[in-house]
């Protein structure tokens, strides 16, 4: 058993995004066999940690106020002015964490200080200044694992190639071009700064080691709750009608953003020429701006947030990801093939883990292509329900969070 402190961006429930979902399957994994001290940030409308699991799974947890987002004017600003990536700034120099940080290091003979995203990194890269920090290092009982959720130097390349194609998203493009330079240089520090690095993806453990090819890179994939999406969870939300096309995710994340998009202009026309009752459902909380176009298409709902997805899910007749930027690796994947979903996905978006097209799922990259296989499974419920289950049976053996949490523990040992 091992004592360890693990700092987050957020409070890690409830777990309805990626970072929550694979922060608080990880602490519950990790509890029955380690003390665990967590230390969060979190925002006004989280709920308190006395009406959520996690005192029951750690020692002690503190969760601190978040800083508010910096506006527009003062993002630019950083952008020209400083080194530092944007998500190095992001939630940094709330300085009563930085205090609850050091006070617990300097009285805790923690194992394992382990840090959830590059969020988080400026509280270590503060802590390293430390006295204490040194001492704990001295000692030989502090070891640094940086959990890094995507390979945020890639993520922004991607992002920065796939908008340069389009003049209107060319300020996109500037942002994420400057970004990308930037985290370069930061994810690499990062990386050497960790004693041990974690990736998500063996895609993404390379990109870490070209980064700066020295580092101990273990990966430790996301995973999915079995029991949580099961195939018989729940019934298909009442709402919903066949034929249903489904995308569920964080509506304000600019890789999702740019799918929907994708799929509603260049996509879904080309699907309803052949099926004219298909529709689209873009299930996920915070719709950013510019989905509100979509808001007035008959043949689209975009939801909000709603108090379960899986209804959604379960109803969906295929499940889609029409990615074309990010990194990691996508936990709606995992969702869908869990509850035994027929899924099609772009290469990029089913990246990570090892899945085969026509076996777990189908993958087409371009819009023709996207259209066309998502036709073919609308008119085959034989090969949907194939799909399904070689794809729930695919998840059950590789993904479930307790084949996974072991990986971490490993990446403990001396």
């Amino acid at each position: 058993m091992a004592r360890l402190l693990i700092l987050t961006p957020q409070l890690p429930f409830p777990p309805h995004q990626g970072t929550t979902i694979r922060n608080f399957n990880l602490i519950a994994g990790l509890a029955p066999r380690h003390d665990i001290d967590l230390l969060s940030l979190m925002q006004p409308t989280d709920l308190a940690p006395a009406q959520t699991p996690l005192p029951a799974l750690c020692r002690q947890v503190i969760a601190l106020p978040a800083p508010p987002p910096r506006p527009a004017w003062r993002r630019l600003l950083t952008t020209i002015s400083t080194p530092l990536p944007d998500m190095a700034l992001r939630l940094a120099g709330v300085r009563a964490f930085q205090d609850t940080l050091l006070n617990l290091v300097q009285t805790t003979p923690y194992a394992v200080l382990q840090v959830e995203g590059i969020e988080m990194a400026p509280y270590v890269t503060w802590l390293q200044r430390q006295p204490a920090w040194a001492s704990a290092r001295q000692a030989g009982h502090l070891r640094l694992v940086f959990d890094d959720h995507n390979a945020e130097t890639i993520l922004q390349q991607r992002t920065a190639l796939a908008d340069l194609r389009h003049p209107a998203r060319w300020a996109g493009a500037a942002y994420s071009l400057v970004q990308w330079r930037k985290l370069a240089a930061y994810e690499a520090a990062l990386c050497r700064l960790a004693d041990r690095v974690v990736a998500v993806s063996p895609a993404d453990a390379d990109a870490l080691r070209r980064l700066w090819p020295d580092i101990a890179v273990t990966v430790v994939p996301n995973g999915v709750d079995l029991q949580t999406f099961a195939p018989d969870c729940c019934a298909p939300a009442p709402e919903m009608t066949a034929p249903a096309l489904v995308f569920s995710g964080k509506m304000d994340y600019r890789p999702n953003v740019d799918a929907v998009l994708w799929f509603a202009d260049e996509i879904l026309p080309r699907v309803r020429a052949h099926e004219p009752a298909a529709h689209f459902w873009i299930v996920g909380q915070q719709p950013h701006p510019r989905l509100a176009r979509l808001a007035d298409r008959p043949d689209i709902t975009l939801t909000g947030r709603v108090p379960d997805v899986r209804p959604f899910l379960v109803g969906a007749t295929v499940c889609v990801l029409p990615f074309r930027m990010g990194s990691g690796t996508r936990l709606k994947v995992l969702e869908a093939l869990a509850l035994g979903r027929a899924v099609v996905s772009t290469t990029l978006g089913a990246e990570g883990f090892g899945l085969r097209d026509g076996h777990e799922l189908r993958l087409a990259d371009s819009a023709a292509a996207f259209a066309q296989v998502v036709v073919a499974l609308l008119a085959d419920a034989a090969q949907r329900a194939r799909l399904g289950a070689q794809a729930h049976a695919f998840a059950t053996a590789n993904y479930g969070w307790e084949r996974i949490v072991p990986r971490l523990e490993a990446v403990y040992a001396p």
